[in-house]
């Protein structure tokens, strides 16, 4: 089979034996996957928080399966991260800092024909059936949505709340479809790419600001009574656009780090503002089965309707120039499709 792997820090497209079933174990064919930032950042040398593996938002038809719940033919999006429940972390409320997590994956990765999901996952509901009306495509979205699902409850979206999602690519452009379900105020989004802040309008966003053209914290307090917004979400790991978000959040307000910053990241801010304007900050970088759980239920709603994000689709031969486009800032979210 083909598959695309890290050599050299360089995706290949490798012809590969199809991975051997051990007990527990679940082999997919994959239809769909959708092309992360962190991949793009593993090939590029600046995201190592997990192993280098490339593909983790897939959906595919089972192949084989070696467990009695789970039949040849149907129709799945499997999880590559899963935690134990078991442990301290996990029991104390901080399952994605299990050290079980980042350990399991899809083998070799879902940018390749098959893929094995490991019996840990499958035994930890780390597959979930689709329904007929969730396309592939629309499956693919369940780990990027589910981490958003997730982000949000951390950091407490709450009635008429204004939000500031500071970076409108996918993950952004996903806060700001899943704010549009909620009850807030107003949704507004700052990129520096004109072709992104348009995008953010055209699937709900209120208002879109370039940071290349005004001062993003001067305007958003034009909008919220010169106070600033409730919750400023950043969903980019640019030095600038976190202190974007810092600047453009109100006194007693919250700030989600969403966005990864590269390693070594240092910010150009007075950490006092914090503690004066009393400021709280919660990270989140991913999610778990419940978080998967309610991210299909929104899709298959069309309550978030993700495809709408689609704006590529790339064979897994094509693999190099889907990396070329969202190098370049031409796409909003590719799909590798076999």
């Amino acid at each position: 089979m083909r598959a695309i792997l890290l050599e050299g820090g360089k995706p290949v497209l490798k012809e590969v034996p199809i991975p051997k079933l051990l007990e527990g174990d679940v082999l997919v064919k994959m239809k769909a996957c959708g092309l992360c930032g962190t991949d793009v950042e593993k090939i590029c040398g600046q995201y190592t928080a997990s192993q280098p593996i490339l593909g983790h938002e897939p959906a595919g038809i089972v192949e084989q399966s070696t467990v009695d719940w789970i039949k040849p033919g149907e129709r799945v999006f499997a999880h590559h991260h899963v935690p134990c429940y078991e442990c301290y972390y996990c029991k104390k409320g901080s399952p994605t800092m299990c050290p079980y997590y980042r350990k399991t994956n899809l083998d070799p990765g879902g940018f390749s024909e098959y893929f094995r999901v490991p019996a840990w996952n499958v035994s930890r509901g780390g597959i979930l059936k689709l329904p007929d009306n969730v396309s592939f495509d629309e499956g693919s979205f369940i780990e990027p949505l589910g981490t958003v699902v997730r982000a949000q409850r951390r950091i407490g979206i709450e009635d008429k709340d204004s939000v500031l999602v500071v970076g409108a690519g996918p993950m952004g452009l996903l806060h700001v479809m899943l704010l549009k379900t909620k009850n807030v105020d107003k949704v507004i989004v700052s990129d520096v790419s004109e072709f992104r802040a348009e995008f953010a309008l055209s699937i709900g966003a209120d208002v879109a600001l370039n940071p290349k053209k005004i001062k993003v914290e001067e305007e958003v307090r034009k909008f919220t009574e010169n106070r600033g917004v409730d919750v400023a979400i950043i969903a980019s790991g640019s030095p600038t656009a976190i202190v974007s978000g810092l600047r453009s959040v109100r006194k007693g307000g919250r700030v989600l780090l969403f966005g990864v910053p590269y390693k070594g990241t240092v910010l150009d801010y007075d950490v006092s503002d914090l503690l004066n304007n009393e400021i709280s900050i919660i990270s989140s970088n991913a999610g778990i089965e419940e978080d998967m759980i309610e991210a299909l239920r929104l899709i298959s709603t069309k309550k978030v309707q993700v495809e709408k994000l689609i704006t590529h689709r790339f064979k897994l031969e094509e693999f190099n120039e889907a990396i070329r486009i969202s190098k370049d800032g031409k796409t909003i979210k590719a799909i590798i499709y076999n």
